[in-house]
């Protein structure tokens, strides 16, 4: 546990755990971090926590010039990108401690036009966390089928983000089986040439030297070239925008998220989101059997969040706690 730096009484907390009533403490335990949602600001929060109890970092921060928070040392309306980016790659950084050896950061967001240029901030901030010291592990392209159209006329309308998975260290969790995706040689959405045509013929393979060093194909068997629960996943992921009723903004696909946190957690590991806004993560961590830390600097989100936890898990009071002291 580290010092108290930062005094968490000056922020309201709510936690959503059912026997969690009256007086409690505010980090978690080793033992059991606990589910919690934290108004507060990301970056000073994260010094209290318990080091190393999170296993996946899944967020996505406010966007540069994008909303007005209407929130103290809020993230989004730096005077220039630069200052962005640096707060931006600060309050990440703020992540390793509490993150485990082996655990992922996967960070979405989306680029910015200003003056009709755009800034590469995505790649701008993946680079600024690299030479802080992640490792960038893959960049996956979110593509948005259901984009909202643009009267812009002078370049393609926007229907992709960007999603990068960081770590840091050599090693660390991904569980690739858990979110394979369906073959597609031997059905009708092939791109081979030949499609479907090579099953079963010896000497079969597509094109001359191809897969040469496994004999299955060459025999005919594609069948067994290919894994049981399906292909790895992808870089492209397609998956529509969501809506949160209580919001006039488009919300974190829970598909997305669900990605993320089945490949890099197990059951009851902790998944933190140190911008959690309407709380999509912490939803799709609850419904996957994980614990969950959400953090967000404006307190109208937390208790959003908390809502929508509430809807799912009816028997937890709502509860609003004034001021709550610093575990030990």
């Amino acid at each position: 546990m580290k010092n108290d730096r930062y005094n968490l009484t000056e922020y309201r907390t709510i936690h959503v755990l059912k026997e969690e009533h009256g007086t409690y403490q505010v980090s978690p335990t080793p033992r059991n971090p606990g589910d919690a949602v934290i108004n507060g600001d990301a970056a000073q929060v994260m010094q209290v926590l318990h080091e190393h109890s999170v296993q996946a970092v899944v967020t996505s921060p406010p966007y540069y010039k994008q909303r007005d928070y209407d929130a103290d040392c809020q993230l989004g309306n730096e005077p220039t990108p630069e200052e962005y980016i640096r707060k931006l790659v600060g309050i990440i950084s703020a992540c390793k401690s509490v993150l485990k050896p082996d655990g992922l950061l996967w960070l979405n967001l989306g680029d910015k036009y200003l003056n009709g240029k755009l800034l590469g901030l995505p790649w701008r901030v993946a680079i600024a966390l690299s030479e802080s010291g992640w490792t960038l592990r893959s960049d996956v392209i979110w593509h948005k089928p259901n984009a909202m159209p643009a009267s812009i006329k002078n370049r393609p309308t926007t229907d992709h983000e960007y999603v990068f998975m960081l770590s840091q260290g050599a090693k660390y969790q991904y569980d690739a089986d858990a979110i394979r995706e369906p073959h597609v040689t031997f059905t009708d959405a092939s791109k081979m040439r030949g499609g479907r045509g090579h099953f079963g013929k010896p000497g079969g393979t597509p094109e001359a030297g191809k897969n040469k060093g496994n004999p299955n194909l060459h025999r005919g068997r594609w069948d067994q070239a290919f894994h049981p629960l399906g292909r790895n996943k992808r870089t492209v992921w397609s998956i529509p925008l969501s809506k949160c009723p209580e919001a006039h903004f488009a919300v974190f696909p829970e598909k997305l998220v669900e990605n993320c946190i089945l490949a890099s957690t197990r059951p009851e590991d902790t998944v933190l989101d140190p911008f959690c806004g309407s709380g999509t993560t912490l939803l799709v961590a609850h419904r996957l059997g994980r614990h969950f830390i959400g953090i967000d600097i404006k307190k109208e989100y937390c208790m959003m969040a908390l809502r929508r936890l509430n809807a799912v898990q009816r028997e937890l009071p709502f509860a609003q706690h004034p001021s709550q002291s610093i575990g030990g």
